[in-house]
């Protein structure tokens, strides 16, 4: 049985089959640090749940959900966290330059996957002066995506306001019940709320796809002594990654994020799509020295890295494969 915790979110347990149950007593528990509630950049991770695969090299993952990534960082930073999987990267390479003894040691999502819905009534970008736009946080990655869009379609920083709602199922629901006018929304959420009637002013990718979006971080003490638990967890994530991007088990796949997110066939089958076909997972969680390079100098245009962009910094040598 695999239990999957959440810091103020209802605990789910998933059944996994009799390799698992049987493998109870001697499978090696570790503590796996995932951002607000279930969402489509968790495929890969309900996948190998699912279909057994950390089952089979003996792993019992303990998800434990945490609303926002700077919340995450700090709880990795103290040892609460033995790593993270698909967490947003700018708070993290906050921290490291700010000496957390952290490490990013692969990308997870290459691109932002992020759309901006907002309510039906109002139709252009002109639109928002003067709104309320909800997006993760004062130094969340999201607040470089919205203001990559905003620019270009002629609003700046100080012509909306914006509030902070950690994770994406926060900021639908605020968006849902009327109490921002905006959101920055990742799949499925963004999907469930234009078929609820919100609009769609544009996707982050098409204004920020040089960026990356997610990666997996550890505690250096943590990989000092568990080097050998990472590899079966990384080799058990390239296997859901390779599954999920077969389109032949594109209808297990819905189904499978449909039970562990409770949304609609329609708008999971709609994620599905939407980051298959634009190749969002990295299947080889190697790391982009240009997409590093180009996510360091955007955050240090910003102020919020004050020590050298050198990629070798914020990255594990002997762990962390880079390439180009």
């Amino acid at each position: 049985m695999i239990v999957t915790r959440s810091l103020g979110i209802a605990a789910r347990v998933l059944v996994v089959g009799t390799a698992a149950l049987s493998g109870a007593a001697r499978a090696e528990p570790t503590t796996i640090g995932l951002i607000g509630a279930v969402s489509s950049t968790h495929w890969p991770i309900y996948i190998g749940l699912t279909k057994g695969y950390y089952a089979a090299v003996d792993l019992k993952p303990d998800l434990v959900f945490v609303q926002s990534s700077a919340a995450l960082v700090q709880q990795l930073t103290a040892g609460s966290l033995d790593f993270a999987l698909s967490t947003g990267l700018a708070d993290p390479i906050r921290a490291i330059d700010k000496g957390a003894p952290i490490a990013i040691v692969r990308i997870e999502i290459q691109a932002p996957p992020y759309a901006l819905l907002v309510k039906p009534s109002i139709k252009q970008w002109a639109d928002l002066k003067g709104k309320t736009i909800s997006i993760g946080g004062p130094k969340d990655i999201t607040r470089i995506y919205l203001e990559r869009m905003a620019g270009p379609n002629g609003l700046k920083p100080g012509d909306y306001d914006t509030v902070f709602a950690g994770a994406t199922s926060a900021r639908f629901s605020a968006l849902q019940s009327g109490a921002v006018d905006a959101a920055i929304l990742l799949p499925p959420f963004n999907f469930y709320a234009e078929s609820a009637g919100f609009t769609n002013l544009g996707r982050t990718i098409d204004y920020a796809g040089e960026l990356p979006f997610a990666g997996a971080v550890v505690s250096r003490s943590w990989v000092a002594t568990h080097k050998a638990t990472l590899d079966k967890v990384f080799a058990v994530h390239n296997r859901s990654l390779a599954w999920f991007a077969d389109r032949q088990n594109r209808d297990e796949a819905i189904k499978i994020m449909m039970e562990a997110s409770k949304l609609k066939q329609e708008d999971v089958a709609k994620s599905y799509d939407f980051l298959r076909d634009n190749a969002f997972f990295e299947t080889t969680g190697k790391v982009s020295r240009a997409k590093m390079t180009a996510m360091l100098k955007a955050l240090k245009e910003l102020g919020d890295i004050e020590g050298s962009i050198e990629v070798e910094r914020f990255v594990l040598p002997g762990l962390t494969q880079l390439v180009d």
